[in-house]
């Protein structure tokens, strides 16, 4: 039965994928945040959503951790669920034909995995081993599917139809599906999102002005300079200044509302 919900499951995501990317890459992509959203009105009503769903629980949930937890301990938590990433970035690195980041992101894994006691400790950075953020939306755009509309998920937060489409594959090679106990993957997932939703807080400083807007534009700029390795479009947003903080180095995902 577990075999049959699972296959019935993939099979379904992977209809939604196929659809997403048609969508996506029939998309023209526009210059201006404010083209690239033509459902605004859906995003927004969901984006309020997140953002007081944060509000009331995830974000005290964080703070308290923040507090409790030493620095230097959860640095080294940070540092695992960062290590784990590793997977994701190295099966997209192959995808995208990067045989020599893959090469060095896989010795950074058995490195950081090994001598960095699984993790906790970033050996990897400490060599000179740069830490790389990959994932299948990115590999999608660099085989030239279009970024497609913006898009706000539910709990998912910022997104656009081909990163949606991505979240699929990537969901199917995660470690965590690899734990079989319900509980205890749950409990894994729940303290990797209160770790980085933590290590948020501070960043939170650099909102300015309409909270949807600063995060629709932070992640198109975001997710354009993963795509392009970094070759900015400078005719999308002329205010690079806002986004110095975000750099490669920085997980993922995603951006938290």
């Amino acid at each position: 039965m577990t075999t049959m919900l699972n296959t019935i499951r993939f099979q379904g995501c992977l209809a939604l994928l196929m659809g997403c990317l048609l969508a996506g890459t029939a998309w023209a992509q526009a210059a201006s945040p404010a083209e690239r959203d033509p459902w605004e009105g859906f995003n927004r009503a969901v984006f309020t959503f997140n953002d007081t769903l944060d509000f009331y629980v995830l974000k005290p949930v964080a703070t308290g951790y923040d507090k409790a937890m030493p620095d230097p301990l959860q640095d080294g938590v940070t540092n695992f669920f960062n290590n784990v990433g590793e997977i994701r970035t190295i099966f997209n690195d192959l995808l995208q034909l990067k045989l020599k980041q893959a090469g060095l992101d896989t010795t950074r894994f058995i490195v950081n995995t090994t001598v960095g006691v699984f993790g906790f400790i970033d050996i990897g950075s400490r060599i000179g081993l740069d830490r790389h953020d990959e994932d299948f939306g990115q590999t999608l755009g660099y085989w030239g599917v279009g970024s497609g509309p913006y898009l706000v998920l539910p709990l998912l937060g910022p997104n656009t139809l081909r990163d949606s489409a991505g979240l699929v594959p990537d969901y199917y090679i995660s470690p965590y599906n690899t734990v079989d106990h319900d509980l205890t993957r749950y409990s894994i997932r729940a303290v990797d999102i209160v770790d980085l939703r933590a290590g948020l807080l501070d960043a939170e400083k650099l909102i300015a002005g309409d909270r949807y807007t600063f995060f629709r534009d932070a992640y198109l700029q975001r997710r354009d300079f993963l795509v392009s390795d970094g070759q900015m479009n400078h005719d999308f947003l002329e205010d690079d200044e806002l986004f110095d903080d975000f750099d490669d180095e920085y997980p993922e995902d995603e951006a938290l509302e």
